[in-house]
């Protein structure tokens, strides 16, 4: 999973065996769902306490920079300053029920993001690209061109990618999200997720954080706790697009006093 910042994924034969596909939803369901085994024994383990430092740690080191950049500044914050609307371009229902669960999911979690799923291209600011694995290449260039696919093919080799565009007020205007649909029900959401949040403006991976999914290192295949504290901080009013270090640093104990109890509150958490 990479990210970057260029400039510009039966008939009926008894009452009962119907009664029983009712009760039980296929894999997709409940991926969509968050259900899969995979995703359940991470969110058991989960670590949900961290301290102010390692939160301002993990902000600081996601929200600025880039992992990989075309053109453009990254030492300022960059976000959406409006409703994010995601589209979604594909033929695989399942896939897009499970994008649009994921998008529910960030909407509810994030206090001032106003996300939603939109059924037209023309009305989106994020659109999420649905392709099968072998056409991954041949999709990356077809938004970068031949020669930056294959520059980001062999630094990033990666099987999801997302990547913004952003005005010279470092405001988002247009987000792509590229997600492949047949590589399982797992690495479809941990990839759907990370993208998708990496979109809205924490684009640089780290390695120097080992409980944020924007490090290469970890999967989630949900929207864990600690990166739902960089996406409240992210999207809290007091932190602006354009924003500097030093001026982020200014504001941060106060917003990190509200965003703690919003995150505390839509996830139950006990003191």
């Amino acid at each position: 999973m990479s990210a970057l910042n260029p400039p510009s994924p039966r008939l009926r034969i008894a009452l009962l065996v119907l009664a029983a596909f009712t009760l039980v939803p296929d894999a997709a369901s409940r991926a969509a769902a968050g259900e899969l085994p995979a995703v359940t024994s991470r969110q058991r383990s989960e670590r949900k306490s961290f301290t102010d430092g390692e939160i301002v740690e993990g902000f600081l080191k996601t929200a600025f920079g880039a992992e990989y950049h075309l053109a453009g500044r990254v030492d300022r914050i960059r976000k959406f300053d409006g409703p994010v609307r995601v589209y979604a371009e594909s033929d695989r229902a399942d896939r897009k029920a499970q994008l649009a669960k994921v998008v529910s999911d960030i909407a509810r979690r994030v206090q001032h993001l106003d996300i939603a799923m939109i059924e037209t291209n023309e009305a989106a600011n994020v659109r999420v690209k649905l392709v099968r694995d072998r056409d991954l290449f041949r999709t990356l260039t077809s938004f970068y061109g031949a020669e930056k696919a294959r520059e980001i093919r062999s630094s990033l080799d990666p099987q999801c990618l997302s990547g913004f565009r952003k005005n010279d007020n470092f405001e988002i205007e247009h987000s792509d999200v590229i997600l492949t649909v047949d590589n399982g029900d797992f690495t479809f959401l941990d990839c759907a997720y990370e993208e998708l949040l990496q979109s809205l403006g924490p684009i640089n991976d780290t390695s120097s954080v080992p409980w944020t999914m924007f490090n290469d290192n970890v999967s989630m295949g949900y929207f864990d706790v600690y990166d739902q504290y960089i996406l409240n901080v992210l999207y809290d009013p007091r932190i602006k697009a354009g924003m500097t270090v030093a001026e982020v640093k200014a504001v941060l104990p106060a917003v990190l006093k509200d965003v703690r109890a919003w995150v505390k509150r839509v996830n139950d958490l006990k003191e």
